[in-house]
Parts: C-alpha cells; sequence; structure tokens
C-alpha cells in the first residue's frame, strides 16, 4: 500500500518520531554529562538540529547533535548559566510571595514583569546562537528585538509551549511521553516559529546589501 511505502505518510510520521526520540536522549546525554551545567550546550546543539528538522533538512540526528554540541560549547555554556539563573529569579520571586506572610501583589506582578522580559531574552537567543555567530550580549539583544517586533507570533509561541507543558503533565501516560519526546518538542516547537523569521531577517538582509550566509553548518553573522 501507497501509504507504507518510504514517502508514505506513515513512513514519515514514524522517521519524525524516530528522530524527536534521537534528539531528546542526545539533549539529556549532553545535559547530564556536565552534571546539569552543560544544559545551554545540549539545548544549542539541538536547536541546531530543530532547525534543519523544521524545514526537513535533518539527516543523521546524532551526528549532527556530536558535531555541534562541540561546534557551540564556549557561547552556548554561558547562555545556558544565565538561562537558568534567570529562571531560578523568577521562581524565587514567587516563591517570596508564597511563603512571606502578608506579602504586596507586587512581588507576583514583578515576577510576571521580568518572567516575560526574560522569555523575551532567551526564548529565540538558543536558536540564534546554534544559527548565527555572534556575542552573547548580541544574541539575547537580538532575541529581544525578535520576539518585539514579532509579537504576535511570540505570544503565539508562548501559548502553544504552555498547552504543550499542560498535556505533558495531565497524567502518568503524558508524563512518561513527555520524558521521551518532551524537551525535543519544546526545542522543534521554537525551531518551527523561529524558522520563518529567520529566513525573513536574512531575505531583507540581503535585499539591503548585508551579507548573510545559507548554510547552517556555517553559523552566519546576524
Amino acid at each position: 500500500m501507497k501509504m507504507f511505502n518510504i514517502d508514505g505518510p506513515i513512513y514519515k510520521f514514524m522517521s519524525a518520531l524516530t528522530n524527536m526520540f534521537l534528539l531528546n536522549l542526545c539533549w539529556i546525554v549532553g545535559t547530564v554529562i556536565g552534571l546539569g551545567t552543560t544544559i545551554g550546550v545540549s539545548t544549542v546543539a539541538a536547536f541546531d538540529v530543530g532547525l534543519k528538522m523544521a524545514e526537513n533538512k535533518e539527516g543523521y540526528v546524532v551526528k549532527q547533535f556530536i558535531k555541534a554540541y562541540k561546534k557551540n560549547f564556549k557561547p552556548a555554556f554561558p547562555l545556558g548559566i544565565m538561562a537558568v539563573v534567570a529562571a531560578y529569579t523568577v521562581y524565587l520571586d514567587f516563591e517570596l510571595f508564597n511563603k512571606i506572610k502578608d506579602a504586596t501583589i507586587l512581588l507576583p506582578m514583578w515576577g510576571f514583569l521580568t518572567g516575560a522580559v526574560f522569555f523575551c531574552c532567551f526564548v529565540y537567543a538558543f536558536p540564534l546562537c546554534a544559527r548565527y555567530q555572534n556575542s552573547l550580549k548580541n544574541t539575547l539583544q537580538n532575541s529581544f528585538r525578535i520576539a518585539m517586533r514579532y509579537i504576535g507570533r511570540t505570544v503565539l509561541l508562548l501559548i502553544v509551549l504552555v498547552i504543550l507543558n499542560v498535556t505533558f503533565i495531565w497524567n502518568y501516560t503524558l508524563i512518561f511521553i513527555g520524558l521521551i519526546i518532551g524537551p525535543a518538542s519544546y526545542i522543534l516547537t521554537v525551531s518551527m516559529f523561529a524558522m520563518p523569521v529567520f529566513r525573513r531577517i536574512e531575505k531583507q538582509n540581503t535585499e539591503d546589501g548585508v551579507e548573510t550566509y545559507d548554510n547552517p553548518d556555517d553559523n552566519s553573522e546576524i
């Protein structure tokens, strides 16, 4: 039957599911190797693969991940540490509100505000780091600028990520599925939202006479 052929929908679905499982496994191993400190390196390497998957250009997932892991170690390591510190800062703000008696409503308001700013700074930072060569400061600034420029897409992305998170904690079966493909699902979702934006910016830069490179294996400047 045609649906079972190599170009059929079932084969493509199973192939995509296998790649997501492998990417998820690579991300976990890459994070655990550094006892959690390499979460940024692992995430950027996963985005290197995820951006290719978003354009149906993925090859050997494990090989690509290892190559990207080595290549992006230096810029991705501090990015990951900063993201963890930022997330923990927001978490502490809400914890203080829950623990402190008669705490003012300003605490959760400040938590939501800083959380929104941190989200804009980091949501595109990891795919940007995976695709372009830039300083840490510029990567964070570019992520924030993209989030503000495409605010509608960014809000929609946040909603999708929240829905994914709620889905993966809904029951024990979905928790198990989340352990298998959860991080890869988040990474692929952000990649699918980010890739059209990157292409649009690259096209605009080319039209404006700014040199960009269309080779994901050779980090471009933005």
